[in-house]
């Protein structure tokens, strides 16, 4: 069920620090989807309602079913969204289907650059076409898949000398993929404190987008790539290359060998319950869980430590997440929407959208001295920035990923043929969406 939260503040108050004051009140409701971070933006958006005078209300879906609401609702032209936190994918068809309000000369005239933001960001959440100066989209939550680990179980003596016996190397941190993969395999099944744990909880979740976001994270480091660098839409020996093939040979193979049983169907939110309540070594997620994890009972204070997605033979890479933040071309309310991303857009919101548990794109947040030591999460979320890769933003995104989701999951979880079969079944279904789309 949809979760819609209600805020008011006090009418008529002066919009601070040199903005437009509203020569009346308006109501905005701001959509996004239904997590942690949504209800840290309702508390920095009280500050919003007390400048602006305008009031604020949110529309929160929950991840399974947000593409399919907020698609539908910006397919039909709907007025619920004044603004709306997209996700990365949604960037082209929000541009080329004239969803989202183009803000270059916006930024122009409210002195807001996309150069004061985290590249790989812009790219992400804000351009269309990629890596051309349109913006569509203000970088809003910087967010990429990494990993969990208990590190209190890593650092019990008879379990670092076990797998030093075992392996020949120290018990921590992995320096690549296979090493991943043997200290998933070594906890597999293991009896810690008289409960029978796990590897780790990896994404299969079939419905929405979950193993696609968990998969590339092997294929990026194994060779995969989308298309020809020097030939766009041109996929046949990139998609299902060799290395790409292995990569997905290894998620199968970490599946297999190293998560929870019953674990066929599980994305963000089954990985958070299977790792607070002790099931798993480890687990894959997006960085926004991170400030949940170190403040839960169980598993946070010194419990849990992070490292970003470790290397393949390819190279280091993650699977970009997070969102930018765009005015609804649709909504009756765009001068008060966009007098929300000049407030948003400001360097101390942005510290303090940190500090309530959003992940800021603003450099002058994230290079500040500081940040790096500012939470025990904060390098590896940096480190992870750098190494980011994303899915198709293509308008026909949800065509090409509804087809990823379907081969990846018929071989890694249900066992369906070869990597190799799979990976050319879905270089066959690709490019006929492309060719739908006319751009091959």
């Amino acid at each position: 069920m949809n979760t819609k939260l209600m805020m008011t503040a006090a009418a008529g108050a002066i919009f601070a620090g040199g903005f437009s004051t509203a020569a009346s009140a308006d109501d905005l409701t701001l959509c996004w989807a239904a997590w942690d971070p949504a209800n840290a933006l309702i508390e920095l958006s009280k500050d919003f309602e007390a400048q602006s005078g305008h009031n604020m209300s949110f529309e929160f879906v929950p991840w399974t079913s947000f593409a399919d609401r907020m698609l539908n609702e910006l397919n039909s032209g709907g007025q619920l969204c004044d603004l709306m936190i997209g996700d990365s994918q949604w960037i082209g068809g929000g541009a080329e289907n004239g969803h989202y309000v183009k803000l270059n000369d916006f930024f122009d005239a409210n002195g807001i650059s996309m150069d004061d933001f985290i590249p790989a960001t812009v790219t992400g959440y804000a351009e269309w076409p990629k890596n051309t100066p349109n913006y569509y989209a203000l970088p809003a939550f910087g967010d990429v898949v990494g990993w969990t680990y208990r590190k209190d179980w890593f650092e019990r003596p008879e379990l670092k000398t076990e797998f030093m016996d075992t392996y020949g190397r120290e018990l921590g941190v992995p320096a690549s993929l296979e090493e991943l993969k043997d200290i998933a395999e070594f906890f597999q099944g293991r009896d810690i404190d008289g409960t029978t744990v796990y590897g780790a909880a990896i994404y299969t979740e079939r419905g929405s987008e979950g193993i696609t976001m968990g998969v590339t994270n092997a294929l990026y480091n194994y060779g995969f790539q989308y298309e020809n660098p020097e030939q766009p839409y041109d996929i046949d020996g990139f998609v299902n290359s060799d290395g790409a093939v292995a990569g997905l040979e290894y998620y199968k193979a970490l599946y297999d060998v190293g998560t929870p049983p019953g674990s066929s169907n599980w994305y963000m939110g089954e990985n958070i319950d299977a790792y607070r309540s002790g099931q798993v070594a480890m687990q894959m997620n997006f960085a926004f869980i991170w400030p949940g994890v170190e403040a839960d009972e169980n598993v946070g204070g010194g419990k849990s430590g992070y490292f970003p997605n470790p290397a393949g033979p390819a190279g280091q890479y993650a699977q970009l997440g997070g969102q930018g933040i765009s005015v609804v071309s649709y909504s009756d309310h765009q001068d008060a929407a966009l007098e929300y991303i000049q407030w948003f857009a400001q360097p101390e919101v942005q510290s303090k959208w940190w500090e309530l548990g959003g992940y800021s794109a603003l450099k002058a947040v994230v290079e500040d001295p500081g940040f790096a030591t500012s939470q025990p999460y904060a390098q590896t979320f940096l480190d992870s920035m750098a190494i980011v890769k994303d899915f198709w933003a293509e308008p026909a995104y949800a065509d090409l990923l509804i087809a990823m989701q379907e081969r990846m999951h018929n071989y890694v979880v249900a066992g369906e043929g070869t990597a190799k079969e799979a990976l050319d079944g879905l270089v066959r279904d690709w490019v006929e969406v492309f060719e739908d789309e006319g751009k091959i």
